[in-house]
């Protein structure tokens, strides 16, 4: 089956498509019960193409101003719900006469708006909720294919956080019976899979780790009107302010112990606003050289802290995400988990572009849920069981 996957992430830069083919594994006729006798048959996959394609800057400016606001027009919401959905519609399509090759699924994550994956008062009740924006029924019909979207709320409901959702995917492009792997994305947000060598799935260990390009990218904006640092063009030029960087690593949720995920809510404006104050004066590329900074030891403090010492040993670390893209960033990666005996690796070493990653683990996760297959992956969200993840529109 030929599925493509559909990912915006939180820092709300644009749209990635990956097209790949999935065989193998229970058939849509078998049982949820038989998928759940059976958990260590995997389908196979293969990674045939991806394209990226950057939001309108209008379109981005209203989605990052509709992220964890304080107020919103209800009658705007509704419509970048489907707006998006157009967008994404466009991206497949687009992708699909590129590459001459036809989907017959879609897999998409959709714009997350809000996430809070641990319970919290409202309205004299507890809850955890979550929402990614893009409505699957109009990118169906536009596609004319099947489409599995809305992934999170399922593991919700059982009491998970709703992240991460990419550790199937890891698992099962990554485990090895030699060594163990470290998988790292950086995209808005950082977020780590553990494999143990030989781990079967229960053994997995997921959480976010803190800020990737979120932090780096606002504060780039706000200093120098870019999107982002080019390269890590800035930060090389920077010093490092280390007394920030060592406060900020004892905020409370680097000290949470995992299931744990964020977002926006996190590491968003407010975090941003507060990161700035502690710089104080100092020169913009300083600024911007701490913040990579941040993101690269918050990554090594969370290995050290959660993984190595429990878990280990490991080996190598695989990297992929749109933090690839910034050379110092890597290279301040490399430098902090140096002492924890880790190899830095990217995923285009294993046939897989780092920007396609994600996208392509929701077209994995799309084939489960066609074929009626639970994929999260528990000891990393912390639900009480496996989950048939998101919802179906059809064409």
């Amino acid at each position: 089956m030929i599925v493509a996957g559909v990912m915006s992430g939180t820092s709300a830069d644009g749209i990635n498509v990956a097209l790949v083919q999935i065989e193998g594994g229970l058939g849509r006729a078998e049982t949820t019960a038989k998928a759940t006798a059976a958990p260590h048959r995997f389908p196979q996959f293969k990674f045939l193409a991806h394209a990226e394609y950057p939001y309108p800057k209008n379109v981005r400016r209203a989605v990052l101003a509709a992220m964890n606001a304080s107020q919103a027009r209800v009658a705007d919401l509704a419509r970048l719900n489907f707006l998006l959905a157009e967008l994404y519609a466009k991206a497949v399509l687009v992708t699909q006469r590129q590459f001459r090759i036809k989907v017959e699924l879609a897999g998409c994550h959709g714009q997350t708006l809000y996430h809070q994956g641990k319970l919290a008062p409202f309205l004299g009740f507890k809850l955890a909720a979550t929402w990614q924006m893009g409505e699957g029924a109009a990118l169906a019909a536009r596609l004319g294919v099947p489409v599995v979207s809305d992934f999170r709320p399922a593991d919700i409901a059982r009491g998970g956080q709703g992240a991460p959702l990419v550790p199937f995917f890891d698992y099962l492009l990554y485990r090895d019976n030699r060594i163990g792997r470290i998988v790292q994305n950086i995209g808005g947000i950082a977020n780590l899979t553990a494999i143990p060598r030989s781990a079967s799935p229960e053994q997995v260990l997921a959480f976010d780790t803190g800020p990737g390009n979120m932090v780096i990218d606002a504060v780039t904006e706000q200093r120098f009107g870019k999107p982002y640092d080019r390269d890590g063009t800035i930060a090389a030029s920077g010093t490092v302010l280390e007394t920030v960087v060592n406060q900020e690593l004892r905020a409370p949720f680097f000290r949470h112990k995992p299931p744990k995920t964020a977002g926006r809510e996190e590491f968003g404006r407010e975090f941003v606003r507060e990161f700035l104050k502690h710089c104080g004066r100092a020169e913009s590329r300083d600024v911007v050289a701490t913040a990579t900074a941040l993101a690269a030891r918050s990554i090594a403090d969370a290995l050290n802290r959660f993984v190595i010492r429990r878990r280990g040993p490991f080996s190598e670390m695989i990297v992929s995400g749109g933090g690839t893209k910034n050379s110092t960033l890597l290279a301040m990666l490399a430098e902090a988990i140096t002492p924890l005996g880790l190899q830095l690796r990217s995923s285009d070493e294993f046939g897989l572009p780092s920007e396609a990653k994600e996208a392509a683990a929701f077209a994995l996760l799309a084939y489960q849920t066609w074929n009626r297959q639970p994929s999260n992956v528990p000891s990393a969200t912390g639900a009480k069981s496996a989950a048939i993840l998101g919802k179906i529109s059809y064409a």
